[in-house]
């Protein structure tokens, strides 16, 4: 089995060259010429959150208030940061990485780890790989340090804190060629580096030399035995760095979404000719959708005219589909504000999102006597032609309560968390708007009623299946509020209710309990 081999990348000044190639600045302007930071506005003002070589230099640092970093630098200039784009971007950078290794995992915020174990022989050795990876970071303009190690922990705190493009060797010995970098190298959180410090622990040499033994290492296990996370547990963290506990990594998998596209030899101004090539890319996004075994949820129609500008239409659909002509009609109702200008020459359809949509064979006899609407076809036509908002639908809601159970929301809204579907749990096809009160005539003590009368007619009750118990929610309801007792029984006609009693005898909520019935059962 060959020795494991690991890439890890820490891009030194990610936010910052990330902000310098938004601004389309390129290195030696305002990027780096002059002190810049990246702020972003908390309960106690702007707090620094990353800075320029130039800003550096002047006093900023990562974690600052804006008002103390322009105290020691009064020339710095700021500009809003991004974290979620720059998470994106990081993202997006693990997939691009992935020319070096079979996976490629983020180690956010800004580092990616490369699983490069029988790769390198391919760049023609490891050195080697390492130059070409920074060649081409280099040419991105992003700022980047590498090193490989067997282990995650090893290759990170040598990118970090040890010399550039280190390489430890498969078989070398870790704790001694780590013994002199900082024990912020174990990838700790900062109370428990400042803990260590105060021990006289600054070096993980520190670590590996007087905590191998077993009477060191329990004495360091005692102060840290209810730290559980890995960054909080500096013996966790260390045996991750050895190579004596697994650590798990989370490799970023790239997903291509269905993309079709004409580029037109002559451009087009008419409706007619752009229904023609819509409907051209709704039967090719058909094809693609169909090889993949997936169906569409939300597309993207651009609309490239001559003058520069971009036309971008969005589709969002109730239910995955591949049907070209339903996606050609939807779109027709979106197009009909565009404005062709001069002619547009180029036109492209995206899948942005699209879910796994079964192949299923059509039956022949039966095609041709449907003519109807399937529901989510409706949906999706009601939406466009109202709004998103103007169609609703009922989804489960996290309650036992039976009328609380359901709310309504727009189509596409994403459904809430609810409670798992039991069969204990469940329910008659048909409830009634409100629970309907019934006059018991016989009960027996604390069980179900024997006869009760519903709407003038006295019916007997020959099969019970229950009781449920349901209590009330005290999170909503006063503290009198009575408890429910659900029972499905069966009367001589055989036909089949859903009712409940609600409260109990000497209970202290209230007087003798009540009867309800709620639904009726199949």
């Amino acid at each position: 089995m060959r020795p494991r081999r690991i890439l890890s990348v820490w891009l030194s000044r990610l936010a910052i060259d990330r902000w310098r190639l938004a601004s389309g600045l390129a290195p030696g302007e305002g990027a780096d010429a002059e002190p810049y930071a990246l702020i972003t506005e908390t309960a106690h003002g702007p707090r620094i959150d990353a800075a320029n070589a130039a800003g550096l230099a002047g006093g900023a640092r990562s974690g600052m208030m804006l008002a103390d970093a322009r105290a020691l630098c009064p020339q710095l200039k700021v500009a809003p940061s991004d974290p979620a784009g720059t998470h994106d971007f990081l993202e997006k950078l693990a997939v691009w990485a992935l020319r070096w290794g079979p996976w490629s995992a983020m180690d956010a915020p800004d580092g990616l780890l490369l699983d490069v174990t029988a790769v390198a022989h391919l760049f023609g050795g490891e050195a080697r790989l390492l130059v070409d990876a920074g060649a081409r970071f280099e040419a991105r303009g992003l700022s980047a340090r590498f090193a490989i190690a067997p282990t995650a922990g090893a290759a990170w705190a040598l990118s970090h804190y040890g010399l550039p493009s280190t390489i430890l060797p498969a078989h070398g010995d870790i704790a001694a060629a780590l013994a002199g970098l900082p024990v912020a190298a174990l990838r700790l959180d900062a109370d428990v580096l400042a803990v260590l410090r105060r021990l006289g622990l600054k070096r993980i040499g520190d670590l590996t030399d007087r905590f191998e033994e077993h009477r060191g290492r329990d004495a360091l296990h005692r102060r840290f035995r209810n730290r559980k996370s890995p960054g909080a547990n500096p013996l966790v963290r260390l045996d991750q760095l050895l190579g004596k506990v697994p650590e798990p990594l989370l490799p970023v998998i790239p997903t291509e979404m269905p993309l079709v596209q004409r580029r037109l030899m002559e451009p087009i101004r008419h409706r007619d000719l752009l229904d023609r090539v819509l409907a051209d890319l709704a039967a090719d996004m058909a094809r693609e959708l169909e090889g993949k075994g997936q169906g569409a949820r939300r597309l993207e129609l651009g609309l490239w005219r001559i003058d520069g500008e971009v036309v971008v239409r969005r589709l969002e659909l109730a239910a995955a589909t591949r049907e070209a002509a339903h996606i050609v009609r939807l779109f027709s109702a979106k197009i009909d504000d565009v404005d062709a200008g001069f002619g547009i020459e180029t036109v492209r359809l995206r899948a942005s999102w699209a879910e796994p949509l079964a192949l299923a064979q059509a039956d022949i006899e039966a095609a041709a006597e449907e003519h109807g609407t399937s529901l989510a076809a409706c949906i999706d036509r009601l939406t466009v032609r109202l709004g998103p908002r103007a169609v609703t639908k009922p989804v489960l809601h996290a309650s036992h309560i039976p009328e609380r159970a359901q709310r309504w929301q727009p189509p596409l809204a994403p459904e809430p968390a609810s409670q798992g579907e039991l069969a204990f749990h469940t329910r008659p096809l048909k409830l009634l708007d409100r629970a309907e009160k019934i006059a018991v005539l016989y009960a027996t003590p604390d069980g179900h009623p024997q006869r009760f009368r519903w709407r003038g007619e006295v019916h007997e009750v020959v099969r019970v299946e229950g009781p449920e118990r349901i209590a009330p929610e005290w999170w909503r309801e006063k503290g009198s509020a009575r408890l429910r007792d659900y029972y499905r029984i069966e009367d001589h006609a055989g036909r089949r209710y859903w009712i409940y009693r609600l409260g109990l005898i000497g209970d202290g909520r209230g007087g003798m309990p009540d009867w309800f019935l709620q639904g009726l059962c199949s």
